[in-house]
C-alpha cells in the first residue's frame, strides 16, 4: 500500500475513535426485512427507539435492539459516564448486504430450485445532541 493510502487509512481510524457506534455482522435475515425495522428508529432518541423495538412484531427488531444497547454502552464507556434521558440520539444507521448462502431445493422432474439465504450487516451510530452543535 502506498503512503497516501496509509495516511487516509490513519485519518479514517482517527475519525472512528471520536464516533460512537456498534456493528452487527452476518445477521441471518434479508437486508430488505432489516431495513423496515431500521427505518422505524432512524433519527430517534435512544430510549424511545428501545421502546419501539421492544414492542415491534418484527423478528429483526430483537437484533437491532441488542445492537442499540451495545452502541449506548460504547458511548458510556468512551465518555466515562451514564447517558441521561433524552441525551442520546441515533445519528446514522444503515444496512448493507452480507454473504448469501446458495442452496438447492428438490423440484419436480429431477430439477432443482435455487434458494438464496441472505444475510446483512447493520451499523448504528449514536451521539449526544449537544455534540452536534458547533459553537
Amino acid at each position: 500500500m502506498g503512503a497516501r493510502k496509509h495516511i487516509k487509512a490513519d485519518e479514517r481510524k482517527a475519525a472512528l475513535k471520536t464516533q460512537y457506534f456498534a456493528k452487527l455482522k452476518g445477521c441471518p435475515s434479508s437486508p430488505r426485512k432489516m431495513r423496515y425495522v431500521v427505518d422505524m428508529i432512524r433519527g430517534m432518541e435512544v430510549n424511545r427507539a428501545l421502546g419501539v423495538l421492544r414492542f415491534s412484531k418484527k423478528a429483526a427488531a430483537a437484533d437491532v435492539e441488542k445492537l442499540l444497547r451495545s452502541a449506548i454502552n460504547n458511548w458510556e464507556q468512551k465518555n466515562d459516564r451514564k447517558a441521561e434521558a433524552g441525551e442520546l440520539f441515533i445519528t446514522r444507521v444503515f444496512v448493507d448486504e452480507g454473504v448469501t448462502l446458495k442452496r438447492m431445493r428438490p423440484a419436480p422432474q429431477g430439477r432443482g430450485y435455487r434458494i438464496r439465504k441472505r444475510s446483512n450487516h447493520v451499523t448504528l451510530f449514536v451521539d449526544a445532541k449537544t455534540n452536534d452543535v458547533k459553537e
